[in-house]
């Protein structure tokens, strides 16, 4: 399918979601892949909203993006990670790729390919630098050796993409100084194997399992410089994190949600002399409480989508920089939101909501696990130097 305009992407997103809701408790209870939804996601013609006009895309607005992420995430957040790096690294093909490698891979994307991640890597070295390499072995052809972790949704992918280091000299160990570039590999391509490990406590299925490269051939066409994009204001980092806050916000729409169909079917303490949980002072408080958190944290994202549209607009040090810093806002308060109404959820459901067979502890299990992308106490600290003194973030993909 392809989108036409961006009511239409909203549209499809809004019929996806209540698809995905369906069954995600079984299928995070029983931890089954979401094979069959995936290709759904893949065929909705979603995975092309950022592509340009020029390459036949409708170049969506962040806004939108962010709002398509969350409306996914209200039905089922695994689902909905799987699709974020591919969207980063579409913006990172739009700034750092050639005319050729853009034609090429955003044909690829309208036709419904998936990209997915390869990039985390466990020490002992520092977690800014990548000791997967890529080494030139013929004047056209890499060749890569490592291993990545935590690659979301590189199972259901059609191109896996790693970010590696370049070493200046075949052999040097790199550093976090070493100039890093992103290969796109086929998923079908000769030593790339994708092992389904991941155990994590929630985001049960998205299958951010291990990658392992050996000796793998990258022609040096499907490698894109990823360090340049850093030597100047963008909104890479920007976009990358108003979509993981879009997750947690969906996450939060989806617990408050739960809530309340939970409170329908509680009790209402004896003391509160009322009909209904509905009707008990106590509930209806905490249920005021949690809506302003969730709402608060709604318009909080709109308002950095907001921002990442106007920088990208009219881009400079000092928009991507409050485009940054509106979206580091909108994180800090997505995080506290998906984590509050995923608890509080059990205090209006009341004691039969916590029943194993409702699994409803998956809403606060997928809110600790992608909450923990990204440590917001470090967004905090740029926030309150930003306020301060007019301190300007840093630029690197997590802020």
């Amino acid at each position: 399918m392809r989108i036409t305009d961006t009511a239409h992407a909203l549209a499809v997103a809004a019929e996806l979601s209540a698809a995905f809701a369906e069954g995600a408790a079984a299928r995070d209870a029983d931890r089954t892949l979401p094979h069959a939804q995936v290709q759904a996601l893949k065929d909705s013609g979603l995975l092309a909203l950022s592509v340009p006009v020029e390459h036949g895309g409708i170049a969506a607005p962040a806004t939108v993006i962010a709002e398509v992420f969350r409306l996914l995430a209200h039905g089922d957040p695994s689902l909905a990670q799987i699709p974020h790096s591919h969207y980063t690294f579409l913006e990172a093909l739009r700034l750092q790729g050639t005319d050729a490698q853009q034609a090429f891979f955003y044909e690829k994307v309208l036709g419904g390919a998936l990209f997915a991640n390869a990039q985390s890597e466990r020490g002992p070295h520092p977690i800014d630098v990548d000791a997967t390499t890529l080494v030139l072995t013929e004047p056209d052809t890499y060749a890569l050796d490592g291993r990545k972790y935590y690659s979301t949704g590189a199972l259901f992918a059609d191109w896996v993409i790693v970010r590696a280091s370049l070493p200046d000299i075949p052999g040097e160990t790199p550093t976090s100084s070493t100039p890093k570039a992103l290969a796109f590999i086929a998923a079908d391509t000769d030593g790339l194997q994708v092992v389904d490990d991941w155990d994590g406590m929630g985001q049960r299925t998205t299958a951010s399992g291990t990658v392992t490269l050996d000796a793998v051939r990258v022609p040096t066409s499907q490698v894109v410089p990823f360090t340049p994009i850093f030597a100047r204001p963008t909104t890479y980092g920007a976009r990358a994190q108003l979509f993981h806050a879009a997750l947690d916000v969906g996450i939060a729409t989806a617990a408050l949600a739960e809530g309340v169909r939970q409170s329908a079917k509680a009790r209402p303490h004896f003391e509160a002399g009322v009909d209904t949980a509905a009707d008990d002072p106590t509930v209806v408080h905490i249920a005021g409480e949690v809506t302003v958190t969730v709402r608060g944290a709604q318009a909080l994202l709109a308002e950095a989508g907001r921002a990442v549209d106007a920088a990208a607009a009219d881009l400079d040090e000092d928009s991507a920089a409050a485009a940054s810093v509106a979206v580091a806002v909108a994180k800090v308060a997505a995080t506290r939101a998906s984590l509050e109404a995923s608890s509080t959820l059990f205090e209006l459901g009341g004691t039969r909501s916590a029943s194993g067979a409702a699994n409803l502890s998956r809403y606060w299990r997928d809110a600790r696990t992608h909450t923990l992308h990204d440590a917001t106490r470090w967004k905090l600290q740029h926030i309150g130097r930003y306020t301060l003194s007019g301190t300007k973030p840093p630029r690197h993909g997590q802020l």
